[in-house]
């Protein structure tokens, strides 16, 4: 069965987003389906990693057109501050620049539902075609960036296919959407095309059951929950760092900014000195200056080791070297419904998760249910502090690990099976 798949991100992309439907196609032949890959000819990537690349299968129908992207005119006015953006670090509005701010209204006001909004009718018109001569009924959005599904929206409309619309993050309430400065009628507009997409798309995927609560407030189409997931990395066997190792691997965002947590790590270096001599604290990955300055004003600056961005390959390393994985979410209602897809990575890596964000959050729900670490509120300072204290003494007695339970639904694999009856459901 071929299914055409719409998409933004794709290697030589890099980061989470791109992971998601590379590894559904990994493993979609295995269940009876052909995908096709329709992708931009030119895109611009914030990451890259050329290694992802490697995972694609052969014989695979790549499809590419011109994009037109009006980032590349915003570099005009600053390089810099349009490539931070466009990796979704924000300052805090009182530390925004002018042409940050500048940028930011242009881009929520403008650019409805966002600035790859061009590549929608060059696609319509040339996929019109492409589906018509290959027979080929079904077509699959992955969104952000969202006008992705505004390509499936009219070619549904123009050409009766069954179209999946899937959602990797959730659309207006996602955290920076706020902070994208939108006047109330560029809020209305985003607002009114969100619900149209999720009221014409035969079939809604997210990845987390708070988005999936959402949609079913907007929508009567039927929605299904398919996280990410953790593939079998096949990778070289490594030990474990000598030092105690806490290590966040991804972005950390001006939100992401627990600063009971940097204060409780300052203290315990203080109070314990072979906590002293041990610890280190491993950033890999984009950092934003709010975070930076706020570790380095705990005192924890000779402790700090920033590793900046890694390829994947290397990501996956360090998560099994490392002595504990820390998984920060934004602290608001926004973000409950976020589950990075790195914490199935943690999970398989058998280490231990110290993970802190919004109470009753996605994440507290499978990391309890997987047993894979202990999840923490912002406010949450002494049970932080202790539990640290409690990994860095099993450490010491070479007894740290992590005995996950029921992880292996959240393969890769398992889960395009899952996708593939979705997919075969809705197209009958």
């Amino acid at each position: 069965m071929k299914v055409l798949i719409i998409t933004y991100y794709w290697p030589p992309a890099g980061g989470p987003g791109v992971q998601r439907w590379l590894k559904f196609v990994k493993y979609f032949n295995d269940f009876g389906i052909e995908p096709v890959i329709y992708v931009p000819e030119n895109p611009t990537y914030a990451l890259e990693d050329a290694s992802l690349g490697s995972e694609i299968p052969e014989n695979i129908a790549v499809l590419k057109h011109p994009i037109f992207e009006p980032y590349r005119f915003a570099q005009v006015f600053s390089k810099k501050e349009t490539k931070t953006i466009s990796k979704g670090i924000i300052a805090n509005k009182e530390k925004q620049s002018f042409i940050q701010k500048l940028l930011l209204y242009i881009r929520g006001n403008f650019f409805i539902p966002d600035a790859r909004k061009f590549w929608i009718k060059p696609s319509v018109k040339y996929l019109k075609k492409y589906l018509s001569e290959n027979k080929i009924d079904t077509i699959i959005t992955t969104g952000p960036p969202h006008s992705i599904h505004l390509i499936g929206e009219k070619l549904k409309n123009q050409l009766s296919v069954t179209w999946i619309a899937d959602f990797r993050d959730p659309w207006t309430t996602i955290g920076y959407h706020n902070q994208l400065k939108l006047t109330k009628k560029s809020a209305n507009k985003h607002k009114a095309i969100e619900k149209r997409v999720l009221n014409t798309a035969d079939h809604i995927i997210t990845t987390s059951f708070t988005t999936k609560r959402e949609f079913e407030e907007i929508t009567n189409q039927p929605v299904s929950v398919i996280t990410n997931g953790y593939d079998q990395e096949e990778v070289t066997q490594t030990e474990l760092d000598d030092k105690f190792t806490v290590s966040h691997i991804g972005s950390l965002l001006s939100g992401r900014n627990p600063k009971n947590l940097w204060m409780a790590l300052y203290e315990l270096t203080q109070e314990y000195s072979d906590f002293a001599k041990a610890f280190q604290l491993q950033l890999v990955g984009a950092v934003s200056n709010d975070v930076l300055t706020s570790i380095k004003e705990a005192g924890l600056s000779d402790f700090l080791k920033l590793k900046g961005y890694v390829s994947h390959k290397e990501a996956i390393l360090i998560q099994r070297s490392s002595q504990v994985l820390l998984l920060i979410e934004i602290d608001s209602e926004e973000t409950k419904c976020i589950i990075p897809g790195k914490l199935f990575e943690y999970m398989v890596s058998n280490r231990p998760i110290l993970a802190i964000g919004p109470r009753h959050a996605d994440i507290c729900k499978l990391i309890s249910e997987t047993n894979s670490g202990y999840f923490f509120g912002y406010e949450d300072y002494e049970d932080i502090k202790s539990q640290i204290l409690r990994y860095f003494k099993s450490f010491q007695e070479g007894k740290l690990t992590s005995e996950t339970i029921g992880i292996e639904k959240y393969s890769r694999r398992e889960l395009t099976k899952n996708m593939s009856e979705i997919i075969k459901k809705v197209s009958n």
